[in-house]
């Protein structure tokens, strides 16, 4: 099938697309549940919208630990369904929907008491691998083992000699989460999605008491769309109060946000060929493996101030480095600290003051006719997430619509995507790129790898590494913008690539490079290219200080002293 180009061309063409005519079904929320259900309904053969306020996965989805997996604590709550749930998902993904993005990823388990702790622990594991390989997709991942501790030490030299007695190894899947919600949202438009991100609801068009389209702002030229459609899908996550607050009518649930923390340190400051997975009083500590990087994290406290940027603490920080330290024997500090980043999590509310303890199941509501919400949930069931959102769409449909297929869709970029692998010396020979350059591309990309390597063939330059990001190709910054849907420079810093997490300067030293590489494709002049990256440039400052900070409060006043979005 065809790809599909998210450039500023096809952004100005849906828009106007979506106003034209009535839609089956728009759906509010460029997170992966939105695109998700996006590509769900297109995929049924419904005529399908999808408007995000900001950027794609710019809320929740670019922020979490970047893991796709059953959740093994869940078992510990005798959370069955939903482990066995996440565990088919992880499976798919792996094997069928997207083996470019999600790839395993291993984990060591510390025992801390003889005896007990092996058998508790390890019955766990063993749990969780049976279930994932009874629904027939655990294939594509090596069983857990038992280790000695001198095995462990052996696997994991940074941990301290009196941490553990013993470990248990066992394996999960992770992803790069904003690059996977920009592939879900490209695959929804191959398909013949209408989107546009910086495309905000103002508001709901009502006949009577049915919702039949909503209010669309474009932010970025400031016109106003009426979107109809035959009902609308409010999938917008931590946002969900807000937005279902615009039809006027109390929700049957309500979305309270718990925020997680992650630090990003360099690969050569923790000595280990596996992540870890440690327990804390509150919940549990992972050390993931990230390129040249590790992430640690998370945290879970609840956050009631500014959902469009969650702030770290000085206090969030210590926290995590006092905890991993509890088990290294080289102890992390401020100074190896590259990047911070906080995120939400949508938790369906309950009873629990605890966020750790509310609800990771979803929900799917109708709480008006012509509108469907959806919230709660996790990452890695996204998929199931919109199949049960368009499920409740269809309801509302005066149509026979056919049943969910997306079990049977890869995304962009899987088809094709191991044969590319396995040629990729012959690839790098042909085009002069080094091997691990291609297969850089080619675990970002999959197939679409090609349309990069075109760029660089036409324009050699682009074959060069950014100078202050050396990770990343300068093509890399130009497709963004082409392809990708990025409209500004903190679009393709954040998310498109992960440089502002990656880098101890936090991506300044790249910022201009990159916004010289955006400005032909997006049409910048000299001025609109400075105000780009002095935008970046004050919301990485904003950020550092908010990480300055003692308390939630304090370190969200100076976060919110960068303004949002730049304006064109």
């Amino acid at each position: 099938m065809r790809t599909a180009t998210l450039g500023p061309a096809q952004r100005a063409r849906s828009l106007a697309a979506m106003a034209e005519g009535e839609l089956d079904v728009l759906v509010v929320g460029g997170g992966v549940v939105g695109a998700g259900t996006a590509l769900d309904a297109v995929t049924r053969g419904l005529s399908t919208g999808l408007v995000e306020a900001r950027d794609w996965a710019s809320g929740t989805s670019s922020r979490s630990s970047k893991l796709i997996h059953g959740g093994l604590r869940y078992l510990e709550m005798l959370d069955f369904s939903l482990v066995r749930e996440a565990l088919k998902e992880r499976g798919l993904l792996l094997e069928r929907l997207a083996p470019h993005l999600v790839k395993p990823v291993p984990f060591l388990y510390p025992l801390q008491h003889k005896g007990w702790e092996r058998l508790y622990a390890g019955s766990g594991v063993a749990l969780y691998d049976a279930m994932s390989m009874a629904r027939g997709h655990g294939r594509g991942l090596p069983m857990h083992r038992h280790l000695s501790r001198r095995h462990a030490l052996r696997v994991a030299p940074a941990l301290k000699k009196d941490a553990l007695v013993g470990a248990l190894q066992y394996y999960d899947a992770q992803m790069d989460d904003a690059r996977f919600v920009a592939t879900l949202v490209r695959t929804a438009a191959a398909y013949g999605a209408q989107t546009a991100n910086r495309a905000r609801v103002t508001g709901f068009l009502r006949e009577g008491e049915r919702v039949v389209g909503a209010r669309v702002q474009d932010v970025e030229g400031g016109g106003e769309y009426e979107v109809r459609a035959r009902q609308v899908v409010n999938a917008t996550g931590v946002w969900t109060d807000d937005t279902q607050a615009m039809v006027g009518e109390r929700g049957q649930f309500h979305v309270r946000a718990s925020k997680g923390i992650h630090l990003v340190v360099p690969r050569d400051r923790i000595h280990s060929t596996t992540g870890l997975i440690l327990r804390t009083e509150k919940s549990v500590l992972f050390v993931i493996p990230w390129g040249r990087h590790w992430i640690v994290g998370t945290t879970d406290t609840g956050w009631d101030l500014d959902k469009a940027h969650p702030a770290a603490s000085s206090a969030d920080i210590d926290y995590l480095l006092e905890h991993v330290n509890a088990v290294l024997s080289v102890p992390l500090t401020r100074d190896d600290v590259e990047g911070v980043y906080a995120g939400l999590r949508p938790l369906l509310a309950g009873e629990s003051d605890a966020t750790s303890k509310l609800s990771r199941e979803h929900t799917v509501a109708h709480p008006v006719p012509g509108l469907v919400v959806v919230a709660g949930g996790k990452y890695t069931t996204y998929r199931v997430m919109a199949k049960d959102a368009v499920d409740a769409a269809v309801h509302g449909l005066d149509l026979r619509v056919a049943d969910c297929v997306t079990e049977e869709v890869p995304l962009l970029g899987a088809e094709g995507y191991q044969a590319l692998w396995n040629a990729r010396a012959r690839t790098a020979a042909r085009t002069g790129l080094h091997v691990v350059r291609v297969e850089h591309l080619l675990n970002r990309y999959g197939s679409m790898a090609g349309e990069l390597l075109d760029l660089v063939a036409d324009d050699p330059s682009l074959g060069e590494p950014l100078q202050s990001a050396d990770d990343y190709l300068r093509a890399e910054i130009v497709y963004a913008a082409s392809h990708e849907g990025a409209r500004h420079l903190d679009d393709v810093l954040t998310r498109r690539t992960r440089i502002s997490i990656e880098t101890f300067d936090r991506g300044a030293r790249s910022a201009r490079e990159a916004a010289e590489l955006m400005a032909p494709v997006l049409g910048w002049d000299k001025d609109q290219i400075e105000r780009e990256v002095q935008h970046y440039e004050k919301r990485v400052e904003a950020e550092r200080e908010s990480q300055r900070q003692p308390d939630d409060l304090t370190a969200d006043a100076a976060r919110l002293g960068a303004p949002d979005i730049v304006p064109l």
